[in-house]
């Protein structure tokens, strides 16, 4: 096919689910050798169009072509031109990543040997792994690999459905490095991502709402003009004093697993209504630090005391005293609102009476009064993630842990988020939280950042960008990630 004539063709594309309409009319062009995003809020319909694109689905009307095929009768041969990296499954858990790449090889009539040049520089950062199971690598690695399987056949164009959710600043650079020397190769890239950063790193980028396309322009161009969705102003706080006495103590605390240190004999403290961001790259201890200081996993050394309970020795104390939400798991998907509060505040041990009170002030205050009997699944995800912050609190703990809390989620839903979080620590409710977004790290009160399980930096954002002479939290994080000894394994 001739180089002038677009790669991707969408003319008049619709799909409902029931009432429910995900797409209306969707029209654009993708041009051969071009990174293409789609950018727009939580339930836009970017999922949908990549799915119908891939011939993972079809669509109620209008026509879409991938390199002259269409999508509806052409499937079989579309398959074998296209590379897909879906937003949540990609990789099978429980195979070795070279039975993955082989799987993927397998399945589209190819070999590992036959195209290895084009995943070469890709692939060879996770071959010292090749024996772990996908399950057991870190977000980056899995991130790698699931870009080396989605090419393992030589697509002519990728599709990439958010990939870069849950992993680091640091990840997140090498893997816009590696989409650009695809590139290079002549491969077209059709991406969607929440990370504005990301979005400006794309030759063109579509605005979709609601279903339909707002717009089709340069990045700088599209953010400008749907600015109050895309780049919503920072949040300004005028602080609540509390007093300062520390509800989290951590001394020389250490985790080792055989013979590898995850956590290496950390120190810290947090205070009462503190906002304290505990940061690092995938792999540098975070999550293994985070389950010690919620009584899941047992240090191997060193003092913890959290709520006032020592974490090892007291660590049934710390659950009932701490609200807890991860982005992976926070919510029941088939129970109702009002089924996930009663459930967890029964957890809690709340008694019958409080519960049913504060149910009702709860879906008041979050203006989901109307939808108590409707199935978690069923609601937006802002919704979801304002609701299940909400049940993580409603026993009112003195601390509550959030583990990349809004991963995935577009900046305008982001900041609402952020602005509970602020009312949460007004009221003296201490927030621990991890986050790859370096924007939200400028909210926090006070910022650890971890480097091979060991906290290298730990103060106020203002005071690191001034220590390290930089500009951003990002800045910051780059110095210090790089100086990584050990990979994000």
């Amino acid at each position: 096919m001739e180089k002038d004539v677009p790669i991707v063709v969408v003319k008049e594309v619709g799909k409902s689910y029931g009432t429910v309409e995900a797409l209306k009319e969707v029209s654009f062009v993708v041009e051969r050798g071009e990174i293409f995003g789609l950018i727009g809020p939580d339930g836009a319909g970017k999922s949908t169009l990549f799915r119908i694109l891939t011939t993972l689905l079809l669509a109620d009307k209008g026509t879409a072509t991938i390199g002259g095929l269409d999508v509806a009768t052409d499937y079989k041969q579309i398959r074998t031109k296209v590379g897909y990296m879906p937003g949540r499954f990609s990789l099978y858990q429980d195979l070795s990543v070279e039975e993955n790449l082989e799987f993927f090889a397998t399945v589209f009539h190819t070999t590992v040997q036959e195209n290895y040049d084009l995943i070469k520089d890709i692939y060879q950062q996770i071959e010292p792994f090749r024996k772990r199971r996908a399950g057991a690598l870190s977000g980056g690695m899995k991130q790698k690999l699931a870009l080396s399987c989605a090419l393992i056949h030589k697509p002519d164009i990728l599709f990439l459905d958010e990939p870069t959710t849950g992993v680091d600043p640091v990840s997140r650079k090498e893997f816009w490095q590696m989409l650009r020397n695809l590139r290079e190769q002549g491969i077209t890239i059709v991406v969607s991502t929440p990370i504005m950063d990301e979005a400006r790193q794309c030759d063109r980028i579509a605005f979709i709402n609601h279903g339909k396309i707002h717009g089709i322009d340069t990045p700088e161009r599209i953010l400008q003009q749907f600015a109050s969705i895309l780049c919503p102003p920072s949040l300004e706080r005028e602080e609540v004093r509390h007093e300062t006495a520390p509800v989290i103590e951590v001394e020389q605390l250490t985790k080792c697993f055989g013979n590898f240190t995850a956590v290496d004999h950390i120190s810290f403290q947090v205070n009462r209504g503190e906002i304290f961001g505990f940061l690092g790259a995938n792999g540098a201890g975070k999550t293994t630090a985070m389950r010690m200081l919620c009584g899941l996993s047992k240090p191997t050394s060193g003092i913890g005391k959290v709520a006032g309970y020592d974490i090892f020795r007291e660590a049934e104390q710390v659950k009932k005293h701490i609200g807890y939400m991860s982005q992976k798991f926070s919510l029941y998907e088939d129970l109702k609102v009002w089924e996930n509060i009663r459930l967890f505040a029964g957890i809690y041990g709340m008694k019958e009476q409080e519960i049913e009170r504060k149910t009702e002030e709860l879906l008041d205050r979050l203006g989901l009064a109307d939808e108590r009997d409707t199935l978690v699944k069923s609601l937006p995800v802002g919704w979801k993630q304002k609701l299940a912050f909400s049940v993580s609190i409603f026993h009112e703990p003195r601390i509550v842990f959030l583990d990349e809390p809004t991963g995935g989620v577009d900046p305008a839903t982001r900041r609402q988020f952020w602005e509970l979080i602020y009312q949460a620590a007004d009221q003296g409710i201490t927030i621990f939280v991890t986050t790859h977004y370096m924007d939200e790290a400028e909210y926090c009160n006070r910022i650890s950042i971890m480097v091979d399980g060991q906290i290298k930096a730990l103060d106020t954002p203002a005071r690191l960008k001034q220590q390290f002479g930089a500009e951003t939290m990002d800045d910051v994080f780059q110095q210090l990630a790089r100086g990584a000894v050990r990979k994000a394994d």
